[in-house]
């Protein structure tokens, strides 16, 4: 079975149809810059042009970087600030000509992504899912049961918010060397891991798929830490498993 899922970045939007019983993408996947500013009209005309890219007619998971109560939008860090208190829902499902849309958070749709088909498969206890990228999402799992919209990125670390100073954006915007990178990085999945305990961080984002040159680096941290298997695509997956849940 597939459907179609579309994970909206701060700097882009991408998307394709997900094979539910691989966990996987069934075609490779499109994606288009994000607008800036990425107003809701601009960004809602960009997943119709993901979506329109495939032909796709039928029900369309979507995520969000920010908090989603049911089809609202709570909190919008990285995108225009016009998104809070928007029914996204009713903005894309209008946009999409009346697909049914369902929408979530970005890093709780990779995470339930990471926890079915990917690094956190099978595991129990306490498992956090750090998406890095624009900022640091977050998903955190007790034996397998999501505790949505953490939002882990906008902790304090060192007086400042930690998506603003270890975030893959961060690494890009001051040219920082990996091993200047791994030492904030450590520091914060220090603090988060003195606040929750897990045993199990997996590190997503587009920059998983470079982990041997960070991972190693970090020290100090007594929870497993793996990269996610899905790497970038564990939201467009975890999109398409919302969409077919609901």
């Amino acid at each position: 079975m597939n459907v179609f899922g579309v994970d909206i970045g701060g700097s882009g939007i991408k998307g394709a149809p997900v094979d539910l019983e691989r966990g996987d993408l069934a075609e490779p996947r499109h994606k288009v810059l994000t607008p800036q500013p990425a107003t809701p009209d601009g960004v809602a005309g960009c997943v119709a042009e993901v979506v329109a890219h495939f032909g796709w007619s039928g029900p369309v998971g979507v995520t969000f970087p920010g908090v989603v109560t049911g089809s609202t939008i709570r909190t919008a860090a990285n995108v225009d600030k016009g998104w809070v208190g928007v029914d996204a829902t009713a903005l894309l499902g209008d946009r999409l000509g009346g697909m049914p849309v369902t929408i979530l958070n970005d890093a709780d749709a990779a995470g339930i992504a990471e926890m079915t088909f990917g690094a956190g498969r099978g595991r129990k206890g306490t498992v956090i899912v750090l998406t890095f990228g624009t900022g640091i999402g977050s998903a955190v799992f007790t034996d397998g049961r999501l505790v949505p919209n953490t939002e882990l990125g906008h902790l304090e670390l060192d007086g400042h918010e930690a998506e603003k100073r270890a975030s893959t954006k961060v690494k890009d915007d001051k040219d920082l060397s990996w091993e200047d990178w791994a030492h904030r990085v450590q520091k914060y999945l220090a603090h988060v891991e003195m606040l929750f305990s897990p045993e199990l961080f997996i590190v997503g984002g587009g920059v998983s798929r470079k982990a041997e040159k960070f991972l190693p680096l970090i020290k100090g941290v007594r929870a497993e830490i793996v990269p996610a298997e899905l790497q970038n695509n564990a939201g467009i997956v975890g999109a398409a498993m919302a969409a077919a849940a609901r």
